[in-house]
């Protein structure tokens, strides 16, 4: 024991990250030094065994009462209450006393930033739990009292976007976009539907059309664009701490012949953090391994040997307790099987600053934004 407290506190608390929650509250009163390790906002062992309960099954009863230790950080509840699901938030967790500027940022770091609409002159920590406790009773019940309508983004072909909405009581996307698809003169197309990035309450949907168009005109670019950002492939590993890509239609060179090391984009691309994705999409925009990311379901500029044309839907749907069941005639997460179903029929507003949160390199592909039908200006 002396041996192991002779070593660098900052390997000591490399190894204490190891251990399970319960383990850590244990050794953290075996010895003074080992107590101040584990209190250390700096070198914080905490944050590895609270991200492993958080993505395991029943993980979260480890986590119930944290908070009244004092030897637990506070920030580390900036990221539970990001990424923790809601019942065990509203109802089981005993809750920190963190500052308001935190209660800010878990807000947004858990919500769209269209949802800060919400937030009426009350406290960070009320505005928090009350679209937590509203969210979660959308997801259990087809209540539209508080969101009438249902807002979405339409990405056209020609470069611009159209901000619509749709009443919320029977709001059904496929409806919406077999509308779309007549108007355009685009229903031989089947739909194709992807699932762009998953949070913790919702997970942001695309309906388009895929085909092979006989001109340019037809293709729609910001479609490939939104879906595909560029330099970004899904192809996608780490070695030595750089990232090693094959960005596809996007070749920035290479420095060997057997392990084709390419150079990061130009285009200066983050992890995103506000919102915070699930742990399904926690590298987005990047590629995150693990089977939930599936934009990428061709190679190169064609997807299956097609293009993107007419109009691409954009729309946030509410995760319920069944959204992540397959059918078992879907392959699961694509296509219907991402809005047929049980717990498939229960959505949110999408506007503006959500798109430009969500996918940040598209504010300037938009050349045109249009709130409600029509062409535009």
């Amino acid at each position: 024991m002396s041996t192991f407290l002779n070593l660098p506190v900052e390997v000591i608390a490399d190894v204490l990250s190891e251990l399970d929650i319960d383990s850590l509250v244990k050794i953290s009163y075996l010895s003074r030094l080992l107590h101040d390790i584990v209190s250390d906002p700096s070198l914080n062992p905490w944050r590895k065994p609270i991200l492993c309960s958080l993505r395991s099954e029943n993980g979260e009863n480890a986590l119930k009462h944290l908070s009244v230790r004092i030897i637990v950080p506070r920030h580390n509840w900036i990221e539970i209450l990001s990424l923790a699901s809601a019942p065990f938030i509203l109802f089981e967790a005993t809750l920190p006393n963190l500052k308001s500027e935190e209660w800010e940022e878990v807000f947004n770091r858990r919500f769209l930033p269209g949802w800060r609409k919400w937030h009426k002159g009350a406290s960070w920590k009320v505005a928090f739990l009350e679209v937590l406790h509203r969210v979660h009773h959308r997801s259990l019940t087809s209540c539209t009292s508080d969101e009438a309508w249902t807002k979405y983004i339409v990405l056209n072909r020609n470069g611009s976007a159209n901000q619509l909405e749709a009443a919320s009581r029977g709001f059904n996307p496929i409806a919406i976009f077999n509308e779309m698809k007549l108007q355009n003169d685009l229903t031989h197309l089947e739909t194709r539907i992807r699932l762009v990035v998953q949070l913790s309450n919702v997970r942001i949907i695309a309906f388009g059309t895929l085909n092979r168009p006989r001109s340019t005109l037809f293709v729609n670019p910001n479609a490939h664009t939104f879906l595909h950002p560029p330099g970004i492939d899904d192809v996608q590993v780490m070695r030595n701490n750089r990232v090693i890509t094959d960005h596809g239609i996007y070749p920035l060179g290479l420095d060997s012949v057997d392990y084709p090391e390419i150079s990061p984009p130009s285009i200066d691309f983050a992890r995103m953090t506000h919102p915070l994705p699930a742990p399904s999409h926690a590298n987005y925009p990047w590629y995150t391994p693990g089977g939930g990311d599936k934009r990428w379901l061709g190679s190169g500029q064609d997807e299956e040997g097609l293009k993107w044309v007419g109009g691409l839907m954009i729309i946030a749907q509410i995760l319920t307790s069944k959204t992540h069941e397959p059918r078992g005639d879907m392959p699961p997460l694509q296509d219907f099987d991402l809005v047929v179903g049980s717990g498939r029929q229960h959505y949110a507003s999408f506007v503006w600053n959500d798109l430009w949160a969500i996918a940040p390199w598209m504010e300037e592909r938009v050349v045109n934004r249009i709130d409600g039908p029509g062409l535009g200006i």
